[in-house]
């Protein structure tokens, strides 16, 4: 007996009513994004490797999925070396771990056709070899929104009013967590840390999966007891946030770093008070966003009413530009987990109706003089943007219209001997049984309206 097909672990098929929901998503943030005047793009599935090595921290670096070289990869191998070093002489091409750093590239490679700053946003998979679990995928979207090029913070101001439309236009409650981590390195300097920015904010990164005693025992092997006191205060401090940033004016008054965080942070939630947000947006100084690039304000946005990992998140990124080679090119941007959102609009049932149609109406099929009158019918309800179809073999009609139950169509269209004789059509309702006759200039106007 054949062995039964599978697929990789962390990996989803998405049936047609499941991909009409992720068009839904998918539509829904392409329309925000193409509002605020942000520009499309695609890169390619995989980059060269050394363009992804190094850009993500080591942990980011294991995740990476790697290419074999093709042809005869091993020739001329030595396998007994370092297997970081054997990996990158193996491969020399990847799979994409996230879609930053392609855009760095892109904008890098592409930047005498580009004029600055330059907004973009790009809706492609990505993948990571991670170990899969509930919200945690080895293949999901991201839908990510950049603008490099500017330093403004009106940048920031306008990607949590994107973040916001979005969730609101898909009906989720979140709540977006906002740092700077300039914060984060004056905290490290006033603790007497600053080479170790890296390790601590990859330990508080982790805050809300292990919890703080698991992330002060990790610190522990980085840090001294003294540092690790001194930083409890800031892991759990409580307030509004204008009790935050003055208690933080105290704290970090002889880091210039720290207060330079501070005063973005002021200035956006500034921006946040004037743009009236239906999202709360509160100051977590424990949100780290455990990626290397990240320089300055982050952001990280959770649903409220869902179990999940961060839906959104990203944050401003001053040199990842110039590690290929453009310096001064500074960028802020945030990606939507498509994946996630998706999960969290299922279990919540927060999809629309209409998103897991496809036809609005079905024809029933008597045979071929029928289907000369319905062809031209069909033809005429296209040319108006109206989803239909035409039953394909002349089959008995209860099971024509078990396709349509099946299929979620609401209508079904029948014309036969009377209906060509009286030049109309009866329309049957799929959700209640009733019937009606009609021309086509009403059935038109009816099904325009849905």
């Amino acid at each position: 007996m054949a062995q039964k097909p599978s697929i990789p672990k962390g990996t989803r098929d998405f049936a047609p009513q499941e991909m009409m929901k992720r068009n839904h998503i998918f539509e829904t943030v392409r329309r925000i994004f193409e509002h605020y005047a942000y520009l499309p793009i695609e890169t390619p599935a995989m980059e060269n490797l050394s363009s992804l090595l190094g850009k993500y921290g080591e942990e980011g670096d294991k995740l990476l999925f790697k290419i074999l070289n093709s042809g005869d990869f091993s020739n001329g191998v030595d396998f007994a070396q370092d297997s970081k070093k054997l990996s990158t002489i193996i491969s020399e091409k990847g799979l994409r771990y996230d879609l930053t750093v392609p855009f760095a590239r892109f904008v890098v490679q592409h930047q005498n056709e580009l004029t600055f700053p330059f907004k973009r946003y790009q809706i492609q998979p990505v993948w990571r070899a991670d170990r899969p679990q509930k919200g945690r995928y080895r293949e999901f979207f991201q839908c990510d929104v950049d603008v490099i090029g500017s330093t403004s913070l009106l940048n920031e101001a306008e990607l949590l009013n994107i973040i916001d439309d979005v969730y609101k236009a898909l009906n989720i409650r979140v709540v977006t967590k906002i740092n700077n981590r300039k914060i984060l390195a004056g905290i490290a300097e006033t603790i007497g840390f600053p080479e170790k920015i890296v390790d601590i904010t990859i330990a508080i990164d982790k805050i809300d999966k292990i919890g703080l005693e698991k992330v002060n025992e990790e610190l522990s092997t980085k840090i001294s007891a003294e540092a690790i006191t001194k930083l409890q205060p800031i892991l759990l401090m409580k307030g509004s946030f204008e009790e935050k940033i003055e208690t933080l004016k105290t704290m970090l008054n002889n880091s210039e770093i720290g207060m330079s965080g501070i005063a973005e942070m002021a200035e956006l939630f500034e921006y946040v008070a004037d743009l009236k947000l239906y999202m709360p947006c509160e100051l977590d100084l424990t949100l780290a966003r455990g990626l290397n690039y990240y320089t300055g304000s982050i952001f990280e946005v959770k649903a409220l009413d869902a179990v999940m990992g961060s839906i959104c998140g990203g944050g401003r990124y001053d040199d990842l530009a110039g590690i290929f080679g453009l310096k001064n090119m500074s960028g802020v941007g945030v990606s939507f987990g498509a994946d996630r959102i998706y999960d969290v609009m299922t279990e919540l049932n927060l999809f629309p109706e209409s998103s897991g149609v496809g036809s609005q109406i079905l024809f029933v099929n008597f045979g071929r003089a029928e289907t000369r009158v319905i062809l031209p019918i069909l033809k005429l309800l296209r040319e108006k943007n109206i989803a239909c179809e035409l039953y394909p073999d002349t089959a008995k009609m209860q099971k024509q219209f078990n396709y349509a139950n099946s299929n979620r169509i609401p209508y079904v269209a029948i014309i036969g001997e009377d209906e060509i004789k009286n030049n109309t059509i009866t329309i049957k309702t799929m959700q209640n049984g009733q019937q009606e006759k009609m021309s086509v200039e009403q059935l038109t106007k009816l099904l325009s309206k849905l």
